[in-house]
């Protein structure tokens, strides 16, 4: 994370929670813009969850293309409209989804993949959804869903709105499941 950044929401859905940053001033560019899905971002992204899952115990993660291209179309229908939200069950054929907008230019992919990760200060293991330490388990909630059990694959893409940076991962199975164990 970049000294200066301001968190400026973290927003929760029953899926998974949003997570959005910004830093001060014009973004300065860095090459990033609005990234394909491309074997090295994939490779970057795909990294970043499996060092965790394997910190945390869980079984590594395989890349789904399927779910990659399912990202980049909310991705991109995310960035033409410059907010940020979840994507209906329906919309996303109940899979999992992780959310994250920040300052284009700014952030690398690990360094997005980074914010959810940091969500594991407040985690307990537990029963979802008492999992966390501040008692919202919102507050974890990207963080349980990276590494959640029975969660065998993920895509992810980035696309670039007029001054933001859309993350969207997707999971399969979702995690964050009521009722069950976490960890």
């Amino acid at each position: 994370m970049r000294l200066g950044t301001k968190l400026l929401a973290l927003v929760a859905a029953s899926a998974g929670a949003l997570a959005a940053v910004s830093v001060p001033g014009a973004a300065a560019q860095q090459g990033y813009g609005d990234r394909p899905s491309s074997s090295s971002l994939a490779s970057e992204i795909l990294d970043a969850h499996n060092r965790e899952r394997a910190e945390f115990g869980s079984q590594p993660l395989a890349w789904s293309p399927e779910l990659a291209r399912e990202a980049r179309g909310w991705a991109n229908i995310l960035a033409r409209r410059g907010v940020m939200r979840h994507a209906s069950i329906e919309e996303r054929k109940g899979r999992g989804e992780n959310l994250w907008m920040g300052t284009a230019g700014y952030y690398s992919p690990r360094e997005m993949i980074s914010y959810f990760i940091a969500e594991k200060q407040h985690f307990r293991r537990g029963e979802f959804p008492h999992i966390s330490r501040t008692g919202r388990w919102r507050d974890v909630g990207h963080y349980t869903q990276i590494v959640w059990g029975d969660t065998r694959q993920v895509g992810c893409a980035i696309a670039r709105g007029k001054r933001d940076e859309f993350l969207v991962c997707r999971y399969w199975p979702a995690g964050n499941t009521y009722g069950r164990k976490v960890g």
